[in-house]
């Protein structure tokens, strides 16, 4: 079965299971002094900073969480807190000082319901940031709506679905000038652009470890020590942002996972960009109707995200499916969920445009392209009304 979904999540390589499963036979808490608690702590330690490398960013400014989703919702709360206060310590009916958060519509719903909950349990003001046809933030309504009263900016670096990658340097530049923080999800950026935290003038940044052949369960927040972040876990202080005890062999491993996903990333996005073109260029010349979505070259080098009127996505994902292929129609985050993608609508896709989602990995091979091309056509031919 050849594999297009890893977007959704990137099968492990055999040395990070090796490591993985090594690992998890230790028998110390990586908190405890004991020589079976240190043993386990260097090896939480040693994932750490091999994921801290992969993303540019010293170590000790990363907090390893359970997942994407909760480094995400850390940094978007953290920050907020860290510039109005938490409720405790905000007098009875006070205004917040900076009540406005800035995104846009395509962002993951791992943000867009963080802020959604900000507003109606804190009372936040979210401001959409408006997205062009590409799904590519405008940088002028950006600009617009930044000032004095902004708690933050949160966006995607590469969007999810359709794989376009943000102006990043220019949406920090115009946020600085502000004197506003950004966090970016870099969830989907992570093994396929280089990442640079410690020179982006971010003030966090969050990643998930099965996206690149890690296990489920790790994901990471890189914070900046110019900008104030309140925990949302507390308990034991086993990290200076985030209570819990410490998965060593979790983290061991996806910082094994990290390294490899990101040592020769330029050559690696070449190949993959080279394998994505063939993709999108097979689809649009024996489709029909197809559309690629997404940036034309400002996209990551794994994703081709197309849409094709009348096309029953559900449909089409089973009988390709039944064909030996994985593919997606969007965010596997709510794949049960038969709605229009909250990301097309976003880019005024119109919703009776039925979506695929193409994400390539390394053992994808030309083979496996042309392979899903002979048999594309006729099944979208009997799936779009």
């Amino acid at each position: 079965m050849a594999y297009f979904d890893h977007a959704a999540t990137s099968p492990m390589p055999a040395a990070v299971i090796d490591a993985w499963t090594s690992a998890v036979h230790l028998r110390g808490n990586a908190s405890a002094i004991h020589r079976d608690g240190q043993k386990s702590r260097l090896l939480w330690e040693e994932g750490r900073d091999q994921l801290s490398a992969a993303i540019g960013a010293n170590p000790f400014d990363v907090t390893l969480t359970g997942s994407g989703t909760e480094a995400i919702n850390l940094a978007i709360k953290g920050l907020f807190w860290g510039r109005n206060g938490t409720p405790a310590e905000r007098e009875p009916g006070a205004a917040l000082p900076r009540p406005r958060v800035l995104t846009t519509e395509a962002e993951h719903h791992a943000a867009l319901d963080t802020v959604h909950w900000l507003a109606q349990a804190e009372g936040a003001i979210v401001e959409f940031v408006r997205v062009d046809e590409t799904g590519t933030v405008d940088l002028a309504d950006l600009a617009a709506k930044l000032g004095d009263d902004v708690a933050l900016v949160t966006t995607l670096w590469t969007n999810n679905e359709v794989g376009t990658i943000q102006p990043v340097a220019e949406i920090v530049a115009l946020a600085s000038a502000a004197g506003v923080p950004v966090h970016l999800d870099a969830v989907a950026t992570l093994g396929y652009t280089a990442i640079d935290f410690a020179n982006s003038g971010l003030a966090a940044l969050s990643v998930s470890a099965h996206k690149v052949g890690g296990p489920v369960g790790v994901g990471a927040l890189a914070v900046s020590r110019d900008w104030s972040i309140i925990p949302l876990i507390h308990g034991g202080s086993q990290q200076r942002l985030r209570s819990g005890s410490l998965d060593a062999a979790g983290v061991f491993a996806a910082g094994l996972a990290a390294q490899i996903a990101t040592s020769a990333i330029d050559t690696k996005a070449a190949r993959l960009s080279a394998l994505r073109d063939r993709l999108a260029t097979g689809i649009l010349a024996a489709v029909p109707g197809a559309t690629l979505r997404g940036h034309a070259t400002n996209r990551s080098p794994g994703n081709v995200h197309v849409t094709i009127p009348g096309l029953n996505s559900a449909s089409a994902l089973f009988l390709l499916d039944e064909a030996g292929h994985s593919v997606s129609a969007g965010s596997a985050c709510t794949a049960g969920v038969h709605a229009p993608s909250h990301v097309l609508r976003a880019m005024d896709v119109a919703d009776d445009e039925g979506a695929l989602r193409f994400t390539l990995g390394l053992e994808n091979s030309e083979s496996d392209i042309d392979a899903l091309l002979r048999i594309l056509p006729s099944i979208v031919a009997r799936t779009t009304t």
